[in-house]
């Protein structure tokens, strides 16, 4: 029973194939033939039965005879490729008028056979229609799949959590989800926003992106939904926002934990309702995606009330949080290369092991962004020579050796644990920009316990 059910499993479904033709003696013969050669057949004997046939099955392979009263095979012709014009048609006409059949395949048709014909010959010319379709089926996924192929071709990383990372931005990306990228200053949350608008459907319309801190507050409301003329003081002209520059593309709001308080509410009914209303202006619909990107602690952020919890919840229907690079440290040797070959313009430019290594111990405050300005530094002022550890910046060259075994060095007169727990807690909450979440995880313990230490200590952000 279990062999039977596998079989029935791993059967194919039978292409579908329309015959239409007046003689019924030839109708059944060809019918016949078809169905022992493993293709299912549905039989018409005339135009109008063939097209109402057409319509209701949905072949992918069309037989017509030429001459029948009534409906041509011209007239079913023109028709089925007027209404689906990736059906294949097969004409069939007497061997004396091999010339309407080849003025059919001017009209569209895509082959003929000509009577009287063979079994193989009928079989031959069948099976070929149906590997055409299945080859233009086959480049249809491959356009699809590269149309929708984000972009990565700025973001370099061979590490566990990158790969992750890529992972979740392709299969997010053709979809409408509002996404949230959090991550340290530097991490690439734009070029990963990017990535997403391209290998979307929206990839085509406007991708439109806005820094909600670099903007003072009064002007924001103003950027995001825009204005009319004599909205206010300097309004001289119409002025379209953010929003609607963006219809039907993606809007990227950069550092969207920095928007005031009292601007949230507005953004988030936006959001719901699709809806934009400009200053001193009248509701206009918009249709744009969102993603939104912070280097805040966004869970310190909702404790104290600085960030709405709804609109939070609305932004991040996808959350995606970037590592620093101290702690993928594996992608920095590829990074330096990267951005080697991006600004020698052409030119290798080879680097030493020593060089690398040093650079790998580097902690990387600036994370990608500070590491692609030394490497931009080191292109300009080399003089041709390999690059080694005399030319990377003085504080990369500084960094402490990586292998040197002890994490603390201790004072020769001692020094007090609390003091040293309490050292470690805040150079681990600077390091991870005060994300409590990556600090815990960077010191291997509990969130809970961390902020335990934190209230035992004293210890607040700056």
């Amino acid at each position: 029973m279990t062999a039977d059910l596998s079989r029935a499993h791993s059967t194919k479904i039978p292409h579908k194939v329309l015959l239409i033709d007046d003689d019924a003696s030839l109708r059944r013969v060809t019918e016949y033939s078809l169905q022992s050669a493993g293709f299912q057949v549905i039989s018409a004997a005339d135009g109008k039965q063939g097209l109402a046939a057409f319509r209701q099955d949905h072949p992918e392979v069309v037989i017509t005879d030429i001459q029948m009263p009534g409906m041509s095979g011209y007239e079913v012709l023109q028709q089925i490729i007027a209404e689906r014009p990736e059906t294949l048609v097969i004409v069939v006409t007497a061997y004396s008028s091999v010339a309407k059949a080849v003025d059919a395949m001017k009209q569209g048709a895509h082959d003929y056979l000509a009577k009287p014909f063979s079994r193989d010959e009928l079989v031959l010319v069948v099976n070929k229609a149906f590997k055409l379709l299945g080859l233009q089926s086959e480049n249809r996924q491959l356009r699809d799949q590269l149309e929708h192929h984000a972009d990565f071709n700025h973001m370099v990383g061979i590490s566990d959590v990158m790969q992750d990372i890529f992972d979740v931005v392709r299969r997010v990306a053709p979809t409408d989800a509002s996404v949230l990228i959090t991550g340290e200053s530097g991490t690439g949350k734009e070029l990963i926003a990017r990535a997403i608008h391209q290998g979307s459907s929206r990839r085509n319309a406007p991708f439109v992106a806005i820094n909600c801190a670099a903007i003072p507050a009064t002007l924001l409301e103003s950027e995001l939904f825009g204005h009319v003329r004599g909205a206010f003081t300097g309004a001289v002209r119409d002025r379209a926002g953010k929003f609607e520059q963006a219809d039907g593309g993606t809007l990227f709001l950069d550092e969207v934990g920095e928007m005031p308080l009292e601007l949230q509410p507005k953004l988030l009914r936006v959001l719901q309702e699709m809806e934009v209303e400009p200053l001193g202006g009248k509701v206009r619909a918009v249709n744009v995606r969102i993603i939104a990107a912070t280097n805040q602690d966004v869970e310190a952020a909702l404790q104290e009330g600085r960030f709405r919890e709804d609109l939070y919840y609305r932004l991040a229907v996808i959350p995606v949080e970037l590592p620093p690079l101290r702690e993928r440290v594996e992608d920095i040797p590829l990074l330096v290369k990267h951005f080697l070959k991006r600004f020698s313009n052409g030119s290798p430019v080879d680097i030493s092991d020593a060089a690398l290594e040093t650079m790998s111990a580097y902690p990387w405050h600036g994370n990608v962004r500070e590491l692609q300005n030394a490497v931009e530094r080191m292109i300009v002022l080399h003089n041709g020579e390999k690059l080694d550890v005399h030319h990377l910046p003085a504080k990369v060259r500084s960094t402490p050796s990586s292998s040197r075994s002890q994490v603390v060095e201790l004072p020769p007169e001692g020094y007090s644990l609390e003091a040293l727990e309490k050292e470690v807690v805040v150079q681990a909450l600077e390091r991870n920009g005060w994300n409590q979440t990556r600090a815990a995880a960077f010191l291997q313990v509990p969130r809970h316990t961390l902020i335990y230490r934190m209230e035992k200590y004293d210890i607040k952000k700056p």
